[in-house]
């Protein structure tokens, strides 16, 4: 017998459960089960029925309890449907601004496989970079200029130092690179321009803008919060643009497929990472200034960073839509479920909400939204 047919003999004689034994739900309701099982036998009560149907009953009522614990507070604030669109609506621009972090992380991803846990050090230094220099007296377009610059200068020193050394390397040892870039950035940037509070000087539109009336209530939208996504958003759309649409974006595609294949057919490896982190830092400052705006540029920007990591998560590591889709998302939900559930759980649920949707499309979509199963082949 070959074994090809001899593999094809073992598929058929599969029994039908083998291909339930690879899903999530199916070993969650094993378990459930067990459990339930386990429970009745160590209480005595599988020799009694009247407390099967007491257990039952009880199981009953706390699992409509639950569904309505969670899905009341949600149903009554629609109700206030004016105070119901303000909240999403502000949760809308903020998932803007966390798309454009998140995107920062997605384009060195793509070209070089490597996860960039120095992207939020970036934010953070870009941003200390560009109000460091109009702190000595350089006019504020001048100093976005320069600050452009001295994040272009960054991907070259990281391309010379670390990136051309570390081709084909594991993707650990491209993160702990990473890691390390991260703190000398930090401490770099620190000892540079100091590690005071810095304003953003920047004469940006304060209050808020009466958007809706409906019925009593008026649906402000605060116009920093403007301001903010529409920079996001400008930059999100140059991105896609730049990276489906120019000559150069896919080559960085290329580079992101295959090292090897990019570099036999002539294009420049080194040359397209400058590039792509010339890219990054470019957001990254973006990034700093719209985020720094409320409340000045301080060394906790650079956490900032945890919030991308759930949005690359649920959106999909090399996928520009699914981080914009995502950063929506993140945005939206934490809004509405700090509203909704705050009261009853103590509040601070944007702190975590993000990370709990993320390991919820680990469970049911490891890959993300957009994001491609990858099938390895042995």
């Amino acid at each position: 017998m070959t074994a090809e047919a001899s593999t094809a003999g073992e598929a058929g004689a599969r029994s039908p459960l083998s291909g339930l034994t690879g899903k999530w739900w199916f070993w969650a309701a094993v378990i459930v089960a067990v459990f339930a099982i386990v429970g009745l036998d160590v209480w005595g009560l599988d020799e009694d029925a009247e407390n099967h149907k007491a257990i039952l009953s009880f199981l009953g009522d706390g699992l409509v309890g639950f569904l309505k614990a969670v899905t009341e507070p949600v149903a009554l604030f629609w109700l206030k449907l004016g105070f119901a669109i303000e909240t999403s609506m502000t949760g809308l621009l903020v998932g803007v601004l966390y798309s454009l972090v998140a995107l920062g992380f997605v384009l060195i991803y793509k070209a070089s496989g490597m996860f960039n846990y120095s992207q939020g050090v970036m934010v953070l230094f870009a941003a200390l970079t560009f109000v460091g220099l109009t702190e000595y007296g350089i006019p504020v377009i001048l100093a976005l200029v320069m600050a452009v610059g001295v994040m272009i200068l960054f991907a070259i020193v990281v391309e010379f130092l670390i990136l051309r050394h570390l081709v084909n390397q594991e993707q650990i040892i491209l993160f702990m690179a990473t890691i390390g870039l991260a703190f000398f950035l930090e401490g770099f940037g620190d000892t540079i321009w100091g590690s005071n509070v810095k304003k953003i000087p920047l004469d940006l539109p304060s209050g808020a803008m009466d958007w809706l009336t409906i019925g009593d209530w008026n649906v402000q939208v605060q116009w920093l919060d403007i301001s903010a996504a529409a920079t996001g958003a400008v930059m999100v759309v140059a991105l896609a643009v730049f990276f489906n649409k120019t000559r150069i974006g896919r080559a960085l595609r290329a580079v992101a497929d295959d090292h090897q294949a990019a570099l036999s057919v002539g294009i420049n490896l080194r040359t397209i990472w400058i590039i792509v982190w010339s890219v990054a830092g470019i957001v990254a400052l973006f990034a700093g200034i719209v985020w720094g705006a409320p409340s000045g540029v301080q060394f906790s920007l650079s956490l900032i960073a945890l919030k991308a990591l759930p949005v690359l998560l649920i959106g999909g590591f090399e996928s520009i839509p699914g981080a914009i889709v995502a950063g929506l998302i993140v945005g939206f939900g934490e809004k509405i479920a700090e509203v909704s559930w705050g009261d009853s759980l103590g509040g601070g649920i944007e702190n975590w909400f993000a990370f709990m949707l993320a390991m919820v499309f680990l469970v049911i979509r490891p890959q993300g939204l957009f994001g491609e199963k990858i099938i390895e082949r042995v």
